[in-house]
Order: C-alpha cells, then structure tokens, then sequence
C-alpha cells in the first residue's frame, strides 16, 4: 500500500466537508489500507481521507495500541471535559491544548460494510473527535479560545511549510464549550 503525502493547512480540501460513503467496495479497503499505512509512517494518531486529498468520511486511528477506522461517523459526545496537548500531520510540529469531550461514543461502519461502535475516552476519544471535525472541514485550530488561535496563525505563518494561500479560519459548528469565536 503506498503512503500518500499528507495535506496541509491552507489546502482547501481541508475546509470541504466530506462526502457520505456509499460504495463499500474494493476501492474503500484500498483507501482505509492506504490511510492506515500513511498514518503509521507519519506518524500520528489517526487520519483523516481528506488528509490525504480524498473527500469521503473515512478515517483511521491507532491509540494505545488500537488500531482502526471507522466510515460515516456519528458521535455522542459525554458531558466531561478534557483540556490537554492536541497535534495535527496538517499542521507539522505544531501542538496546542485543546478541549474535548473526555468520552465519546462513535458509531458508523467498517470498510465491509459492517455496522461499528467505538466507545472512547481520553486519548481515544480525543482521536475520534479529531478526526471526524476534519470530515467536517474543522481544524483543530478553531476549537481554540481566540487568544490561542492567534497565537497559532502567528506560528503557522511563520512555518516553513506554510503556502502562499491565506489560511481560512471556520467557526465549528459542533460545541467549542464556550470557548468558539
């Protein structure tokens, strides 16, 4: 399986929500062996398809030993906080605390078409959270408090791997806990 290079900040397929999967098919397992291979090179721990140029709601994650992923997620969000170091392979080197629900429940399929349920906490859940804000064209980034996120498009603008695009910054439509723009 090759290892794809992976997209970074200011790629618009980052901010497009992804497509729902349809076609459970030999293309799909390619793709999920594809996005484990390159998100265990890079390493990290999960990746997104979009992370790697491909509009569909497919991600995969290793934490803690756990490897898998999970197609058309849908998640339930525990009331508990976590606020702790988030990274992102988008974002090469750059890492911020970030809030999270510290449990979540995420339900959607396996690459055979076969209904999953996932149920996460802590590093787990802040994986699957990750993961599935990028099928939504989120970025960790804008879940930060708006001090934060300056500093952040501070660091990224002066990063080496920054392009000539303008970095776009979204609202999440999911809960920032109080902490949105």
């Amino acid at each position: 399986m090759p290892v794809h290079p992976i997209r970074l900040f200011g790629d618009p397929v980052l901010r497009t929500r992804a497509d729902e999967v349809v076609d459970f098919d030999k293309e799909l397992r390619t793709l999920v062996a594809d996005l484990t291979e390159t998100m265990l090179e890079a390493p990290g721990a999960g990746l997104a398809a979009p992370q790697i140029g491909v509009s569909l709601r497919v991600f995969t994650y290793h934490v803690d030993g756990e490897l898998g992923h999970l197609i058309n997620p849908d998640l339930r969000l525990g009331t508990d906080e976590q606020f702790g170091p988030e990274g992102c392979l988008s974002f090469p080197e750059l890492r911020f605390d970030t809030r999270r629900a510290l449990d979540v429940v995420a339900r959607g399929w396996n690459m055979h078409g076969e209904p999953v349920e996932i149920v996460g906490t802590e590093l787990l859940s802040r994986a699957i959270q990750h993961e599935t804000d990028h099928l939504d064209g989120i970025l960790f980034i804008d879940r930060l408090d708006p001090a934060t996120r300056r500093e952040a498009m501070r660091i990224i603008r002066a990063a080496d791997w920054t392009g000539d695009q303008q970095p776009v910054v979204k609202v999440s439509p999911h809960s920032t806990f109080g902490l949105g723009m």
